[in-house]
């Protein structure tokens, strides 16, 4: 299995991934437009983030997403890790360990000073995962607002 960043020619197979993730997520759903667009701005804007990916035998079989800004709070670098996920036929192999170390890699490699995640509410086994990995709740919660295009 080999871990690298992703590029514009993996974006189908990415959004294969992110169906899957979407269709069982309670806020959001698969929408093939949006999803292809995330993927290219991401990409196509290293500073603004970076895809990593999951192969075997040229099978993209993993994802994770990090997007990076500027902690006030830390006065430096911190990463939000986003779309975390692995192929159902592929789980329980150890792919979403390694993903998951490393971006943990990659964004201390950066500069980053912390990692946030969302995961849902009521995705135990995510949060399983995660706390097994070093991640802790946090005393804040997460409030969003929808934005209408201009």
């Amino acid at each position: 299995m080999e871990i690298r960043p992703a590029t514009p020619a993996d974006i189908p197979a990415l959004c294969r991934l992110l169906d899957q993730l979407f269709a069982q997520e309670a806020e959001f759903s698969p929408d093939r437009d949006a999803q292809q667009r995330g993927l290219a701005a991401i990409i196509e804007q290293p500073a603004a983030g970076e895809i990593l990916l999951a192969e075997e035998d040229g099978q993209v079989l993993a994802m994770v997403n990090l997007l990076y800004t500027i902690s006030t709070a830390l006065g430096a670098p911190v990463a939000l890790l986003e779309d975390m996920v692995v192929d159902a036929a592929a789980r329980d192999r150890g792919l979403g360990t390694q993903l998951l170390e490393a971006a943990i890699a990659t964004a201390r490699s950066r500069g980053c000073r912390r990692i946030t995640l969302l995961t849902d509410t009521d995705n135990l086994d995510a949060q399983r995962f995660y706390a097994r990995r070093g991640f802790a709740r946090s005393p804040m919660i997460p409030l969003r607002r929808a934005l209408d295009p201009l």
